[in-house]
């Protein structure tokens, strides 16, 4: 049997006070309660570790020796206590995020900057990373939480999500289709198309909508960023389709943004994670934020 935090404590109020009725005061604790606690401690250590001198306890050899490790022992578990007490009152600890770059660098700062403004001691790792690696990072544990896109495979993770995105149609400021609010997917198969990388969801999605309007693509570059997408469109290279979640993005390029039916086509963007009763509680805190 191994000795308990509250008999620590009651060996070294009683050591450091020599007696039972001054340290049962400090200790909030009955006299006999306290004596108990004595007892089992010396029952635990194999000996006394007090003896009297009148109507002092004083301690005995074993008992000098052994106070300065129980004190310690409570100095380490008075720090570790109040470590993992900060870490639940979120004035210490980490936020691990994985992110896809759409959303990182159109949604995020915001948000990022709301959460830093409630717990500014928190530290914050960010991964702007392609969907696959949100996924992937998620699983390995380098991040809490991802956001993106709803994976085909959630590879036994879980997935809130927390809004609807459509896919929209950029074209330069000076292009034929410029002028048009709205674009249809075969408006955009007449004209030099930019794309993302092949192997991508988000090339995937586009593949599929044009096969669905009966139009075939004509691809003339591919890229593996849709920031990067957005400047090759603006040089004139071509036009492209790119989530909802980059139209200010693709506004600041100067580009035109689309509606685009024919088909409408919509994804989840939501939180990724392992499951909400693992979660950290600076995770669990940015989880309240997205979802509110």
């Amino acid at each position: 049997m191994s000795a308990t935090i509250k008999q620590l404590r009651a060996f070294t109020a009683v050591a450091r006070s020599r007696s039972l009725a001054e340290a049962s005061a400090q200790l909030h604790l009955s006299q006999p309660a306290l004596s108990v606690a004595i007892r089992n401690l010396e029952a635990t250590a194999g000996g006394p570790l007090f003896s009297r001198d009148g109507r002092q306890l004083v301690l005995t050899p074993e008992g000098r020796e052994f106070l300065s490790r129980a004190e310690q022992l409570l100095h380490s578990w008075d720090q570790s206590l109040e470590a993992i007490q900060q870490r639940f009152r979120l004035e210490r600890g980490q936020l691990q995020l994985a992110v896809i770059p759409a959303f990182a660098l159109n949604r995020l700062p915001t948000l990022l900057a709301q959460f830093h403004r409630g717990h500014p001691r928190i530290d914050i790792v960010l991964e702007d990373v392609v969907m696959e690696r949100v996924v992937q990072s998620v699983q390995e544990g380098r991040a809490e939480l991802g956001i993106c896109f709803r994976p085909d495979d959630l590879g036994g993770l879980v997935f809130i999500p927390f809004e609807r995105d459509r896919f929209i149609a950029v074209t330069p400021a000076q292009h034929a289709l410029a002028g048009k609010r709205a674009l249809q997917w075969r408006d955009l198969a007449a004209h030099p198309f930019i794309s993302m990388n092949r192997g991508s969801a988000v090339r995937r999605w586009t593949e599929e909508a044009f096969a669905r309007c009966g139009q075939a693509a004509r691809y003339i570059c591919e890229a593996n960023q849709l920031s990067t997408i957005g400047q090759l469109v603006r040089a004139g290279l071509g036009v492209s389709a790119v989530p909802r979640l980059c139209a200010a993005q693709m506004q600041e390029y100067g580009l035109h943004c689309h509606t685009l039916s024919a088909p409408v086509v919509t994804q989840d963007v939501g939180i990724l994670l392992k499951s909400r009763s693992s979660l950290s509680a600076p995770a669990q805190a940015f989880l309240q934020l997205v979802s509110a």
